[in-house]
């Protein structure tokens, strides 16, 4: 980061930890003082696993913290991890915000967050009390209580079957790969990554898939289209999209950088994008939004998110 000394990006680091998800203090950082599920939610959360490759480690999450009077060591890899113990979730009054990773958190996503894992790294979860299971990217620290080991994201609590109580006894398995993709799984021996994905296509019920699809275009799909479905072609007027009320957060002119913001708000705020043009200006809109009282939450939201200039647009009928 240009501009910053080591010390100065070692505190901020420290700072995001104190306020990360996993924390149910008060802060001004953020417009609830508790946690809760969604406000909203357009359609049922998507609950595609996230996709485990090889991810470099990020160096200055592996430096010890102290949180809540407590010191923790993060571990140097996560190869051959596995622990049991109880999940908690955490959802709408971190969403939006960024993580200890500093990305920003997702509450629809399949993430997680770990006190002591290196950051990312890729579990496979098990619910031992209906023995669902999902594959979370952890970018996060937390939980910060003695009787959890890890705290997912709403849309992963969703598909463990526990979002509506508090936690779930879980086990983790990290999903390990190293820099010539052979694969660890938790406590499992090695194996070629040919080996890891005849594993997880059997475990995950291939005979289901389509079989007029190959197999590596799903995985390469798949871990590209963890969001819902975005509008990413271009309309030139209105009268191709649905009437209603939609929100304009921005006008690009760059139409690359437009469709990939779409994607990651689409992600965020579950409502589907369009990005109508005129003279080569690209209006980046969220809708048709249903209700008055969704429009509200999501406009104050974007606007303490970065989009301060977001509005309404009503669109004729």
């Amino acid at each position: 980061m240009t501009g910053f000394s080591g010390n100065t990006f070692f505190c901020m680091c420290l700072a995001i930890l104190v306020v990360s998800g996993c924390q149910q203090m008060p802060s001004g950082r953020y417009s609830q003082s508790q946690d809760s599920a969604p406000k909203h939610v357009a359609k049922v959360p998507e609950t595609l696993d996230a996709v485990p490759k090889y991810e470099a480690y990020r160096s200055f999450n592996h430096r010890p913290y102290e949180v809540l009077g407590k010191r923790y060591t993060p571990m140097r890899t996560g190869k051959g991890y596995e622990a049991t113990g109880y999940a908690s979730w955490y959802g709408q009054k971190f969403h939006g915000h960024l993580t200890s990773n500093g990305e920003t958190y997702n509450m629809f996503a399949m993430s997680a967050a770990h006190k002591t894992l290196p950051l990312p790294s890729f579990v496979r979860v098990t619910n031992l009390e209906n023995n669902k299971q999902a594959i979370v990217r952890v970018n996060d620290r937390g939980p910060f209580h003695d009787n959890r080991i890890i705290d997912l994201s709403y849309a992963a609590a969703v598909k463990l079957g526990y979002h509506s109580k508090g936690t779930a006894k879980v086990k983790l398995e990290v999903i390990h790969f190293d820099e010539d993709n052979n694969v660890t799984v938790g406590s499992s021996p090695t194996v070629s990554y040919d080996e890891y994905l005849g594993i997880a296509v059997a475990s995950n019920a291939i005979e289901d898939m389509d079989s007029s699809v190959d197999f590596e275009e799903t995985i390469a799909s798949t871990t590209t289209n963890n969001s819902p479905a975005v509008n990413t072609t271009i309309p030139q007027n209105t009268n191709e999209r649905n009437h209603g009320t939609f929100i304009q957060v921005a006008a690009l002119s760059n139409a690359e950088k437009a469709k990939s913001i779409s994607h990651v708000l689409s992600a965020l705020y579950q409502l589907p994008a369009h990005l109508p043009s005129s003279n080569n200006v690209y209006k980046l809109q969220l809708g048709p939004v249903e209700d008055e009282k969704t429009l509200e939450d999501v406009l104050r939201q974007l606007k303490q998110n970065g989009y301060p200039n977001a509005y309404a647009v009503k669109q004729p009928h």
